[in-house]
């Protein structure tokens, strides 16, 4: 069961671009239905209560919709809710993630369980839980989603931000030209190489 729950918490990181205090302090009613996108159910939408805020400002709320290509997050949280917390807890509301203890799952729990699952697939100890956020941000802009819906999704005050977030690949980079190609002079510029 806490393999399972380990493995949902890091799948919805990145489902949802969330940054890891945001995903500690989810409770079970932050997972809401969107009426837009009904086939989602009950995870249509993920409620952040205590986003990061600006500088002495309280926390920010925001509202981080699920996401057609990452709809298979709906399936992992209905067997998390349905099937294994349950084994944690007898109450249906509270904390999403629980310890065996039934108590919330700390940050520095999050922090050492990723780092140990980084190691043992021979990634670079360089990389974070963080590292989800990032590639979050970077798949929205490959898959064509507008700068400010996915700064909104990650509740980023500024565009900046969420620029500073973005490093997409050299697949998308050749998409981009290429259209940007054919839209000025029009027809199929694959291969611009008599020029």
């Amino acid at each position: 069961m806490a393999a399972l729950r380990d493995s949902q918490i890091f799948k919805t990181i990145y489902a949802y671009g969330l940054r890891r205090a945001e995903a500690v302090r989810l409770d079970v009613a932050d997972l809401r239905p969107n009426g837009a996108a009904p086939r989602f159910g009950r995870f249509g939408a993920v409620e952040v209560r205590w986003g990061k805020g600006a500088h002495g400002s309280g926390p920010r709320r925001r509202s981080v919709l699920t996401l057609p290509e990452l709809d298979w997050i709906t399936e992992g949280l209905a067997q998390w809710i349905d099937q294994a917390r349950p084994r944690f807890t007898t109450e249906s509301t509270g904390p999403l993630w629980l310890t065996e203890r039934g108590t919330r799952v700390s940050l520095r729990y999050i922090d050492l369980r990723f780092a140990q699952i980084r190691d043992e697939a021979g990634l670079p100890g360089e990389l974070s839980v963080h590292a989800l956020r990032h590639t979050y941000v970077t798949n929205l802009i490959e898959w064509g989603y507008a700068e400010k819906f996915v700064q909104d999704q990650v509740g980023h005050a500024y565009a900046s931000t969420t620029a500073i977030y973005t490093s997409v690949g050299d697949d998308f980079k050749n998409r981009m030209i290429s259209q940007a190609l054919s839209r000025i002079y029009g027809g199929n510029h694959a291969d611009d190489s008599h020029t």
